[in-house]
């Protein structure tokens, strides 16, 4: 064991500032190799987006058929998120996105090479065993190796990357469907693409180190402490290591870690919380305009290349809103911005079935649909879609981390397969306007939950959080400074 300061839990360690030096760099190499698992994630579920009308085409898919392909991928994310929660506490963060990228490179392979729709549906479940462990393991991965200060901006690079990897999908789909798109199993081309980041995932991983926090849990201090100083200032990794242990400590004693846990009431009230935050961010409706959204436009007016080149649309302003999310994210508290993003995607989602119903037939109603749509993705981008990934790496406790957020995640998967699974039905049997106006009510109910029942955890580190949440003092509104400014 490593030589630590005496902590007492009544005495909290005051943490030496980051500093600046090559453990800035090194963690922001950390950060750019574990976030191609949010890549991978991106454009393995929105490359469907362009790929489903020439799969329909070869396959014959009806359009319950169509919603099992694209949405099969997601009941294999449930089971991935609830799996690789497990194994990601058991044998090691590190460990176990390296072991995503293989799943990944296979399940792409196997979606590649499928003679027929049996075939494809278990690929895409495979692809989803690891599309679901790598929401699970590395917004946990980042959240543990980034420092307090800088943890919001480091775990939201991992929506980022997804959304990079559903904009590259959505452009790659319109460019190769616009030159090739008459030719058979042009799809297949499209799906190729994700086999190159699963190399890059792998071969990068081999050089990254393991979650500190989690060798803390293991009682490897050693190994934590050399972990850290590659990531912090020495003075700094030694203090932080000792409030680790200290709460390890706690944990110990309280038997942290598995179904047992949730006979404790605090621990119970977080994971509801998490589950509560996981499905309201699937019941916005924003995976069914990333995973249908060239459908949907075809519905709303477009023609067949016309909806995929104005789909890429959605991706520019997913990623745009990514973007702005970041700096409101380090700026503004986090259950504020969800309140404020419910409030956005419910109008929105009122004014697209609005223009659905009263506009006329044609390119009028097209674009008007486009527009409110986009509209749409950018305030869930810049601030649901970042802020549930974030908060769900922050409220759990250290042992039950993984476990936890396994739970959540799996409930989000669930919720996302449901709606995945059914969205090209009710489009087709009530149409866009009834569609959204359902998602209307849905993004209420939310907004009522985040008001009445989510806390805050910016300006926190996830030690302090943990102790706030299981002694029920965690403020509702936290007043502090921006990120950048502490």
């Amino acid at each position: 064991m490593s030589s630590l300061p005496n902590v007492s839990p009544a005495k909290p360690i005051i943490l030496p500032p980051v500093g600046e030096g090559p453990h800035v760099k090194r963690l922001g190499l950390v950060a750019v190799v574990a976030t191609f698992g949010g890549l991978l994630f991106g454009y393995d579920t929105g490359v469907i987006n362009g790929a489903l009308a020439p799969m329909t085409r070869d396959f014959g898919l009806t359009s319950f058929t169509e919603g099992l392909v694209t949405s099969i991928l997601l009941l294999g994310a449930a089971a991935g998120a609830l799996f690789g929660g497990r194994l990601s506490d058991r044998f090691g963060r590190r460990n176990n996105i390296l072991l995503l990228s293989i799943v990944f490179f296979v399940g792409a392979l196997g979606c590649v090479f499928s003679p027929n729709l049996e075939v494809m549906v278990v690929a895409r479940f495979v692809l989803g065993l690891a599309v679901g462990g790598a929401s699970v393991t590395v917004p946990v991965y980042l959240a543990e190796a980034a420092p307090t200060e800088r943890r919001g901006s480091i775990v939201t690079r991992n929506e980022l990357m997804i959304v990079i990897g559903q904009f590259s999908a959505f452009v790659i789909n319109a460019i190769i469907g616009n030159i090739w798109g008459e030719q058979d199993g042009i799809w297949r081309v499209m799906l190729a693409i994700a086999v190159l980041p699963a190399i890059a995932l792998f071969i990068g991983m081999l050089r990254m180190p393991e979650s500190p926090r989690w060798l803390m849990s293991q009682g490897r201090d050693d190994e934590a402490l050399t972990v850290l100083k590659q990531l912090r200032s020495p003075a700094r990794a030694v203090a932080e290591l000792a409030e680790v242990r200290m709460l390890a400590e706690q944990e110990t004693e309280a038997q942290t870690g598995g179904w047992r846990d949730l006979r404790t009431p605090w621990i119970r009230r977080v994971l509801l919380i998490g589950i509560g935050l996981a499905v309201a961010q699937q019941v916005t409706g924003i995976n069914s305009v990333m995973y249908y959204g060239t459908q949907l436009l075809t519905e709303a007016g477009f023609s067949a290349n016309g909806a995929l080149i104005a789909n890429t649309a959605n991706g520019a302003l997913s990623l745009a809103g990514v973007l702005v999310g970041f700096q409101l994210i380090q700026r503004f508290d986090r259950r504020a911005l969800l309140i404020v993003g419910f409030i956005g995607t419910t109008v929105s989602h009122v004014l697209i079935g609005t223009a659905s119903m009263v506009i006329p037939e044609g390119l009028g109603r097209a674009y008007s649909i486009l527009v409110l749509t986009v509209i749409f993705v950018f305030i869930t981008q810049a601030t649901i879609g970042p802020l549930v990934w974030l908060m769900l790496a922050e409220i759990f406790p250290l042992k039950f981390r993984g476990f936890g957020l396994g739970i959540a995640v799996l409930c989000l998967w669930l919720a996302n397969f449901a709606i995945g699974l059914t969205f090209p039905t009710v489009v087709a049997t009530w149409g866009i306007s009834v569609t959204f106006f359902i998602f209307a009510v849905l993004g209420l109910l939310s907004l009522i939950f985040a008001i009445t029942s989510v806390p805050e955890t910016r300006g926190q580190s996830l030690e302090e959080v943990e102790v706030h949440l299981s002694t029920g003092s965690i403020p509702i509104i936290e007043n502090v400074q921006p990120d950048e400014a502490r």
